[in-house]
């Protein structure tokens, strides 16, 4: 990550400051996918139409190892790299519109490749390692499998509770400590694993991290661990144990791990959005499909008001979610800096993605509810609409979860010192869309005012003031998303301008009643009533039922040593 792009200017960044940037989000020039490009996803889309069975892998709960290995011999796996390293080469564009169709075919392939690619071993050796470890490693990842290692069962968003500690020895380190949901952990092959290292004379500690030979002595998968959703998922809890990495295995200097941990999850922020998208364009064709062929009261459901407003909701979303992902792909192709654009967009599309499927299966009835495999064992087309609610709930948890990314956006937006820019901005020429740019210019001013009066008011504390700047940051990403869809809808034409006018017409009613709760609210009587819940003034409210889950401490004590389990890991081949 070179200085050129951390400082360039950022949409997201401007948006704060009052300022609707939009020469920061117009695609550069030819900045579409190349002949090869399209080539290599028409094989794709052709491997998963004739080799992938998305109801095997949900019945199974595993991905064949025919999959892997033919995703592979494809090149799936190292779309980004470059090809001195035995990659493919190709854009960013390209690896989110791989996501895309993969992830259309089953969930929990698009996890495999993102968390290998995203942030997995592959982006922090190309950020952060020396030339050294990239001729050793990165052709390794054209075919192995990586994971990538943060979580610890006590720490959850707070890096800093971290309990994995890295040793000095004379031969490098040693590596005490246990990780959980480590994706892809269960076949990975390379694991970057992150680590406390202590200071000491001349050395200043803190922060490491690590890449880890997964059949390393010492480390062992303790658990596969099983989940609502995205079933097939590799996810496991891994222990280390006296395992013994050599110094040049350390990515970065000491005390650089957040930095590396941050830098792949920035670039794994837009791998989510495109898994969204593909979501609710599936989503879109059953809405379609289903609203015109079941009939209610004399006439297809999809003409009755109420169907029809979820119908246009599900349409006019999933052009915001493609949208979002062109237009943040090409940019991050320009070599611009996205991060804010990355953040912003995955807040959004896993919350608009979790509405669409619940609005989708509302729509089906109780053929949502039903499972596919139901379906169709009783004769009819098995949808799997629930699986789709199942699946998609994780992305508001995932690559940090939507309460945590609030704040975090928020606190690089009151960290800028500039001073907001009041003055408006020359009209745009957007067409028929013009209106909504303009409402998304003025509006991007007032919430540089308001969030300067948050300041003002609450000081240094109004980051705890979490709802308040939540819904700074939710006014932000709708603008954000709105913007986008105006540009793409502008370059596309046609039908496309109809879709982004409806879009932008849905998003300013919630964009208004943002604006209704951002200062007229219940939010400390709230707090208060939750202080109360949590001193057990409120206990007789919970007689009368019973709590299945299972007595004892919510989460269990990490007991350093060697692991006492049986290895899980599953090798492949």
């Amino acid at each position: 990550m070179g200085e050129a792009t951390v400082s360039s200017p950022s949409f997201g960044r401007e948006l704060f400051r009052g300022r609707l940037r939009l020469d920061l989000v117009e695609p550069p020039p030819d900045s579409g996918l190349t002949t090869e490009e399209k080539i290599f996803l028409q094989s794709i889309e052709n491997f998963c139409r004739l080799k992938v069975s998305g109801a095997a892998i949900e019945r199974e709960d595993r991905i064949p190892d025919d999959v892997v290995d033919g995703l592979r011999d494809l090149g799936a796996f190292a779309v980004k790299l470059p090809r001195e390293y035995g990659g493919l080469g190709l854009s960013n564009l390209c690896y989110l519109r791989t996501l895309m169709l993969v992830g259309s075919a089953h969930s929990s392939l698009a996890e495999l490749l993102a968390a290998h690619q995203a942030i997995g071993l592959t982006q922090p050796l190309l950020l952060f390692g020396t030339d050294e470890q990239k001729r050793e490693l990165l052709p390794r990842c054209a075919r192995e499998i990586s994971a990538f290692t943060l979580t610890e069962p006590d720490i959850g968003n707070d890096p800093f509770r971290m309990r994995t500690t890295a040793t000095p020895t004379a031969d490098g380190y040693l590596l005490d400590g246990l990780k959980l949901w480590v994706t892809n952990g269960t076949i990975a092959d390379l694991l970057v694993v992150m680590a406390m290292v202590p200071p000491r004379p001349g050395r200043p500690g803190g922060m490491s991290a690590f890449v880890v030979e997964a059949d390393a002595p010492g480390v062992t998968v303790e658990h596969r661990s099983a989940f609502l959703g995205l079933k097939g998922l590799e996810n496991g809890v891994v222990r280390l144990h006296d395992v013994l990495v050599p110094e040049n295995r350390r990515i970065g200097p000491e005390g650089q791990g957040l930095e590396v941990a941050l830098a792949a999850q920035d670039t794994g922020r837009l791998s989510l959005p495109s898994v969204c998208a593909a979501s609710a364009k599936w989503s879109l064709k059953i809405a379609r499909e289903w609203s015109r062929a079941r009939v209610q009261w004399d006439k297809p459901i999809g003409a009755h008001e109420a169907v029809a407003a979820k119908v246009a909701f599900i349409a006019a979303t999933a052009f915001a979610l493609e949208a979002v992902v062109e237009v943040s792909g090409r940019r991050s192709d320009a070599g611009v800096d996205t991060r804010a654009e990355a953040e912003l967009a995955k807040l959004f599309a896993s919350e608009q993605v979790w509405r669409v499927a619940d609005e989708l299966l509302q729509v089906r009835g109780g053929r949502g509810y039903e499972t596919a495999e139901s379906a169709a064992a009783r004769g009819e087309r098995g949808v799997p609409v629930e699986q789709l609610l199942r699946d998609v709930r994780i992305g508001r948890i995932f690559d940090g979860s939507t309460e945590a990314l609030r704040v975090f956006i928020a606190s690089d937006a009151l960290a800028d010192d500039e001073a907001p820019d009041w003055t408006p901005d020359a009209e745009p020429d957007f067409g028929d869309l013009t209106g909504h740019v303009v409402f998304a210019a003025n509006t991007a001013r007032e919430l540089a005012r308001h969030l300067d009066r948050g300041r003002k008011r609450w000081g240094d504390r109004v980051l705890e003031r979490q709802l308040f700047v939540g819904r700074v940051v939710d006014i932000a990403a709708e603008l954000y998303a709105m913007t986008v869809s105006c540009v793409h809808a502008r370059s596309l034409g046609g039908s496309a301008v109809e879709l982004a006018d409806a879009f932008c017409g849905q998003s300013r009613r919630r964009v208004a009643r943002l604006w209704d709760r951002l200062w007229v609210n219940t939010d400390e009587r709230d707090a208060a009533l939750a202080a109360r819940v949590l001193d057990d003034a409120y206990t007789w409210l919970e007689d009368g039922v019973l709590d299945p889950s299972i007595e004892g401490p919510w989460i269990a004590e990490v007991v350093p040593g060697p692991s006492v389990r049986a290895s899980v890991r599953r090798e492949r081949g």
